[in-house]
């Protein structure tokens, strides 16, 4: 491998001229500034942006955490921070917890779990002096993952961190809530139904703030509706489902597409029509809603939104510049938008 030492010898320069010809610095003649990049073109020496980062106090390295890189929000985080990153010239580095691919769903109630495997990558971007570093979680909740003394500006995105010196980018679940109701009740409906998540569950939380929000503003009473926990997933939803089958219940908002999918199945083997005998509108526009039969009518989380948002977040930290985004107890949520397909019908 070429080195600095290297470029220096070829063209009888100290290496100081050669580092001086990198960083535009110095009053290098054009003469040996010519040399100098010929050579460096001729050998295909790439200086080591860690290495010169180091010397400097900085990387332009930015770090990103993922919890999982196979849930279906990471990826486009992934590509907002990506983009972000790159637009203010500097580059990631990606690192992957593999969560779920551990332990499937048992570390969502044990904290602990993760901490083995996220300190010894905490200590190592700490030892690389990365500029930066992004956490993105896999499931939303409160958390206390970047120590008090961590000593690089980070951003969380998908959780709420504790430690006052890291904001948190999250999705805006109350008010998203509210306007998918809002949605059902603008079609018509008003004999509703709400299949939820575990009552304990953050998004299942901040979502039925938004719900009993909506309903309040539009004059529907809470004890006219059906209220239904359920598990996250499609099988959830499926028995869920079944407590709807002979009511007047003509709209269902179920808090995610898996759960939908599962009242679609339900609602099938039973001989209903969705989008035609009863109306559901779901979250997450996760990529399984646009493949269900009428395709599912949902409000998409804004994910790439969110690691944009993030990303400028974390460089007015970086650069201690003033943020263009309002927090409220140091988060930011991210409001989502509607995605209108076919499984809510108009009624009179």
């Amino acid at each position: 491998m070429v080195t600095i030492k290297d470029i220096a010898k070829e063209c009888g320069v100290s290496v100081a001229t050669v580092s001086n010809v990198l960083n535009g610095k110095g009053k290098a003649s054009k003469a040996t500034t010519d040399l100098v990049l010929e050579a460096i073109q001729k050998y295909g020496y790439k200086p080591n942006q860690i290495a010169r980062g180091l010397r400097n106090r900085n990387t332009g390295v930015i770090g990103i955490i993922a919890e999982e890189i196979n849930h279906f929000a990471t990826p486009a985080i992934i590509e907002g921070i990506m983009g972000c990153v790159e637009e203010h010239g500097y580059k990631s580095m990606l690192f992957n917890l593999r969560l779920y691919s551990r332990w499937s769903d048992i570390w969502f109630n044990n904290e602990e779990m993760i901490d083995p495997v996220l300190g010894p990558i905490l200590d190592e971007t700490e030892s690389m002096q990365l500029t930066g570093l992004i956490y993105i979680g896999a499931h939303g909740r409160i958390v206390n993952k970047i120590p008090g003394n961590y000593s690089i500006p980070a951003v969380t995105i998908y959780i709420q961190e504790t430690n006052e010196k890291v904001p948190s980018v999250v999705v805006d679940d109350e008010n998203g809530a509210a306007d998918a109701v809002r949605y059902l009740i603008s079609r018509g409906h008003r004999k509703l139904a709400f299949i939820m998540g575990e009552k304990d569950n953050l998004h299942t939380v901040l979502r039925l703030r938004g719900v009993k929000a909506a309903l309040g503003e539009s004059g529907i009473p809470e004890e006219e509706c059906l209220f239904i926990s359920s598990s996250w997933t499609r099988e959830g939803g499926e028995e869920a489902a079944v407590q709807l089958l002979d009511t007047d219940v003509t709209g269902v908002f179920c808090f995610s597409d898996k759960i939908a999918s599962g009242l679609y199945s339900c609602m099938h083997s039973n001989g209903y029509t969705v989008g035609k005998d009863i109306s559901v509108i779901a979250f997450d526009n996760d990529p399984l809603s646009a493949y269900l039969v009428p395709e599912l009518t949902t409000m998409a989380l804004p994910l790439k939104k969110m690691g944009i948002t993030a990303s400028e977040l974390l460089f007015s930290l970086i650069f201690e510049k003033d943020h263009d985004v309002e927090l409220k107890d140091n988060c930011i949520g991210i409001r989502c938008e509607l995605t209108e397909r076919g499984s809510v019908a108009k009624i009179c």
